[in-house]
């Protein structure tokens, strides 16, 4: 991943009402969320929850598609997949070591 996709993830991911979309797109798995359970679910005008899922699409980060008359949002797990990897794949690579909990398959804290 290049470091300017990263930052413009990051930097999407920076606003507390993207950062709550976000995850539950993440948590919603597969079948994501329509825009209006998006909007119920955090409270948002829905010219409020337009502005950040198009912020979200720019980055990359979720997806949207059209079921019938539902609009569904969904997060882009291997965006998101990437994002992590590019945090955590080279952790304490210059130190020489890795750090225990990731020594025994754990995960960096």
């Amino acid at each position: 991943m290049k470091v300017e996709t990263a930052a413009r993830q990051l930097a999407s991911l920076g606003n507390p009402i993207r950062l709550q979309l976000y995850r539950a797109l993440v948590r919603a798995g597969d079948d994501g969320l329509a825009c209006g359970h998006l909007q119920d679910k955090l409270g948002l005008a829905a010219s409020t929850l337009s502005h950040h899922i198009r912020q979200l699409m720019s980055a990359g980060l979720i997806y949207q598609e059209r079921q019938g008359t539902s609009l569904m949002c969904h997060a882009h797990y291997p965006a998101m997949r990437g994002l992590v990897g590019y945090l955590a794949d080279e952790c304490c690579l210059d130190a020489g070591c890795r750090p225990a909990s990731l020594a025994k398959g754990g995960r960096a804290a």
